[in-house]
């Protein structure tokens, strides 16, 4: 899409924005700037560029998963103030 393409008056239209001419004008000069320098990338040979996600490797800095021994039930509750029957007695709280 070219600069002269691109209606501002529109877009501001679209995006429920209120410009007057002379915002009208520098917006469209800076568009026009802008669109021309993406114009000037599309000349670029970037077919042999492979695609990334990230300017750099990204790796995955936490450690593997490893089975490892739990607490029994009753090495769990040995602290609790309250339990029965294996589990934690908690107080009732009713809003």
């Amino acid at each position: 899409m070219s600069a002269i393409e691109f209606d501002v008056r529109y877009a501001a239209r679209l995006a429920h924005i209120e410009l007057t001419c002379a915002e009208e004008q520098k917006l469209s000069a800076q568009l026009a700037n802008i669109l021309g320098y993406v114009e000037k990338l599309k000349e670029l040979e970037v077919s042999q560029v492979e695609p990334t996600a990230h300017a750099v490797p990204m790796v995955n800095v936490t450690r593997p998963d490893e089975v490892r021994p739990g607490l029994t039930n009753e090495e769990a509750l040995r602290n609790a103030p309250a339990r029965a029957g294996g589990l934690f007695l908690v107080p009732k709280i009713v809003e």
